[in-house]
C-alpha cells in the first residue's frame, strides 16, 4: 500500500488552456498515487486538479477563502471555509508536505515563497522560479511535465517525513 501524502497544488483561477490540461493530469496522477490533494477549491487550476482527482477516485480538499461554499468547484471531496480571503493560501501551504505550482500569478507566487520559507519543496511547471537562499529552506524544482512534477512532489513529501519536519520559526538563517 502506498503512503498517503498531503500535496498542495497551486495555480491561477484563469490560466491559459494548456495549464488546465496539465492541472487535470496532475490531479489524475496524484489520485492514482493515493495522495490527498489540497488546493484553493475554486476555478481554473484548482477546478481542473480537483476534477482529475475526483475522476480517478482520489481525495481533494478545497480550502476556501470565503465563509460560504457557493463558489467552490463541484469536484471537491471536502471543503473548508475560512473567511480569511487570500490568507487561506498560507493554510494550504501549512497543511501540505510538498507543493506543485502550475503557471500562476501573484497568489501562486506568494504561496510558493511561503512554502519555501516554511522548509517545504515546490515543484513548478512553468511557474515563476524561486531561488531559496537559506540553509533550511525548501527547494524549488522545475518539472518538465505533470508526471515529473508528481514524482518529485511525492519524493519531497517522503523526504520531509523522513527527516522530521521542524518548526520553521526555529530554522537557522
Amino acid at each position: 500500500m502506498k503512503e498517503n501524502y498531503y500535496i498542495g497544488v497551486l495555480g491561477g483561477a484563469n490560466p491559459p488552456e494548456k495549464f488546465l490540461e496539465i492541472a487535470y493530469e496532475v490531479g489524475e496522477l496524484l489520485a492514482k498515487n493515493k495522495v490527498t490533494v489540497l488546493c484553493g477549491g475554486l476555478s481554473g487550476v484548482m477546478r481542473e486538479v480537483s476534477r482529475g482527482v475526483k475522476d480517478n477516485g482520489g481525495v481533494v480538499i478545497g480550502i476556501l477563502p470565503g465563509y460560504g461554499r457557493d463558489e467552490e468547484n463541484k469536484y471537491l471531496s471536502y471543503s473548508i471555509t475560512t473567511g480569511i480571503g487570500y490568507a487561506r493560501n498560507f493554510l494550504i501551504v501549512r497543511a501540505a508536505e510538498s507543493l506543485i505550482a502550475i503557471d500562476g500569478s501573484n497568489g501562486t507566487i506568494s504561496e510558493e515563497s511561503f512554502a519555501i520559507s516554511e522548509g517545504k519543496d515546490v515543484i513548478g511547471i512553468e511557474s515563476l522560479e524561486l531561488t531559496p537562499s537559506r540553509r533550511r529552506e525548501g527547494k524549488y524544482f522545475k518539472a518538465r511535465d505533470a508526471k515529473e512534477a508528481v514524482e518529485l512532489a511525492i519524493e519531497s513529501a517522503r523526504s520531509l517525513r523522513e527527516r522530521g519536519f521542524k518548526d520553521p520559526l526555529i530554522f537557522d538563517s
